[in-house]
């Protein structure tokens, strides 16, 4: 079995508690870190915007990604939410097996 860690920044720790909730109910998460308040610097259409956003951390199955992807496109509010995957090379296997045991085969 391959695990990710997804990354999604979101407007503030309230959406991401929504989303968050979401991915868990959906089976297609196991667990959902927030980390609030932090800044983002970066350049859009043509500007440099600085902005105060919260970052999700998402515990999932690589077989998963497309399905954590979909529903957060669906529920964010930004046109284009950043949602980037990092393969899980090396992990307690306990807590492997727990991601395994709370999502989606």
């Amino acid at each position: 079995m391959d695990y990710i860690l997804v990354l999604c920044t979101v407007e503030d720790k309230k959406q991401g508690k929504q989303i968050a909730r979401q991915l868990i109910n959906d089976g297609i998460a196991a667990c959902v870190n927030i980390v609030p308040k932090l800044i983002s610097i970066y350049r859009w259409n043509s500007e440099i915007s600085e902005e105060e956003e919260a970052l999700m951390l998402i515990k999932t199955k690589k077989a998963l990604f497309e399905q954590v992807r979909s529903r957060i496109i669906q529920m964010h509010t930004y046109n284009l939410p950043e949602i980037i995957s990092f393969d899980i090379s090396d992990a307690n296997k306990e807590y492997l097996n727990w991601i395994d045991k709370e999502t989606l085969s």
